[in-house]
């Protein structure tokens, strides 16, 4: 009889074991946690002959279309750009990275506009500012001139080329912006307290930027209508007309301006649209995705996390708390980016962490991988993989913890960076003496929404389509 009843025990305990790990399992696939992502390989290497439109970019008046400057939507783009030098992305990376690094390490004027000596520019010729992956197309004067800017929140002062050019030029796609063919075109005064640089040239202010990769542009801070849409146009916005300009900046016209600073667009427009812009980068060259101003269209399901002043109260910082490969914690404490703290950038294309961090990201991401085969690294890239004669693959899902609890879930094109199918790589780097870095590859498809007003950034997947 005991027997039998210390067998009926056991069944029961099978069954109940059973019941709750079928239900976990069901829980869990209802809920959608999966931590992985399935595609196909070739969804990795679109089309480059079709431009395709967001289908979610808000339907506002301040939005504005986003394009990568090398893809098949830019109308800057060249016949070289039709298979992209990636060696030249990612040496161009490299060089942004360190214009950062110098950025931090120096004292900088805290609207980010400084005085440049003319002896300094005669050593900073063909130097690049960075990546400059992407482009928005903006109006400039009355009547209004489209010109292609770099969208950058690393910048504050936008600026673009103008004519005459008394000391030089780069060569741009676009006719260089004539201020003398603009009537609402102003010269601020170096009588003006808006002109801090004590430099000045027939009674008019001049600015000078030196970026830390040694480009750089100068000429007279101004005013000017600039017009979003034909619906949205901002009057009296501070910029920089630059007659005195070097380095490669892809054919773009210049810069426009979307960092903290006072001189920033999103600062100067605070009375439209609050100190709050977002934008969503587009999961290809051959897709486009927004740069939207104000509040209008922002997702519900947007998390916000808290911008940190430090490393620098220019910089748009972010408290990094833990990162996850797949079902694995990494395992790191957020002491481990509490000496360089954590920035997100537009123009970084990789994201750089801690080398303590990225070598425990890489471990737990090739065991994930272990199936894939692995060939060689290239430029900063040292885990690849050759999909050759592969179908279809699954990598583990990167999410990042942030302060305040958010999590961010990077897309399935935020992970790796193809170069070519048979190598296709982990799309982080390792590099200490400077903040991480959340780099525009892992931003891509997010819709990240900058309340600056609000001292926070928020994030929701999605964002493009």
């Amino acid at each position: 009889m005991s027997v039998m009843k210390n067998f009926l025990n056991v069944i029961l305990i099978l069954c109940v074991c059973l019941n709750w790990r079928f239900t976990e399992g069901a829980e869990k696939k209802e809920s959608g946690k999966a931590d992985s992502y399935t595609f196909q390989v070739s969804f990795l290497f679109p089309s480059s002959s079709t431009c395709v439109l967001s289908s979610k970019a808000p339907n506002t008046k301040s939005s504005i279309r986003v394009v990568h400057m090398h893809g098949t939507c830019s109308h800057l783009r060249s016949n070289k750009d039709a298979s992209l030098d990636h060696d030249e992305i990612l040496r161009c990376d490299q060089a942004r990275v360190e214009s950062i690094r110098s950025k931090l390490s120096k004292k900088n004027n805290a609207d980010g506009i400084s005085m440049i000596k003319s002896t300094e520019l005669q050593a900073t010729i063909g130097k690049t500012l960075g990546s400059a992956n992407y482009i928005v197309t903006v109006g400039i004067g009355t009547p209004k001139h489209d010109l292609s800017l770099v969208f950058d929140t690393g910048s504050d002062l936008t600026w673009t080329q103008c004519q005459p050019c008394l000391g030089s030029c780069y060569s741009q796609k676009e006719p260089i912006f004539n201020p003398s063919s603009s009537s609402s075109y102003h010269n601020v005064s170096c009588s003006s307290p808006i002109c801090k640089t004590g430099a000045c040239s027939a009674s008019n202010c001049v600015y000078g930027i030196l970026y830390g990769d040694n480009s750089f542009t100068r000429g007279f801070l101004s005013k000017e209508k600039i017009t979003l849409t034909n619906s949205d146009v901002l009057d009296d916005v501070y910029f920089g007309c630059g007659e005195y300009n070097k380095g490669l900046f892809f054919r773009t016209a210049g810069i426009l301006g979307l960092g903290r600073g006072k001189f920033s667009l999103p600062s100067q427009a605070t009375t439209t649209y609050n100190n709050i812009f977002s934008y969503c980068l587009p999961s290809s060259p051959s897709n486009t995705g927004h740069l939207t101003f104000g509040s209008a269209g922002i997702s519900n399901s947007v998390k916000f996390t808290p911008i940190s002043s430090f490393p620098s109260p220019s910089s748009y910082g972010i408290n990094i708390v833990g990162i996850s490969v797949g079902d694995k914690e990494l395992e790191i404490t957020p002491a481990s980016f509490s000496t360089k703290g954590a920035i997100i950038d537009s123009g970084t294309v990789i994201t750089r962490l801690p080398t303590k961090v990225y070598a425990e990201l890489r471990r737990v991401f090739k065991e994930k991988m272990s199936s894939y085969k692995a060939t060689s690294g290239r430029s900063i890239f040292d885990t690849c993989y050759d999909f050759t004669g592969v179908d279809t693959m699954t990598i583990p899902k990167i999410a990042f913890s942030l302060g305040g609890g958010t999590v961010v879930e990077l897309g399935r094109m935020g992970i790796l960076y193809p170069l070519t199918q048979s190598q296709v790589c982990l799309a982080f780097a390792g590099e200490d003496d400077l903040p991480a870095i959340f780099g525009n590859v892992q931003q891509k498809t997010l819709e990240i929404v900058y309340d600056v007003a609000g001292g926070r950034i928020g994030f929701a997947s999605n964002g493009c389509s």
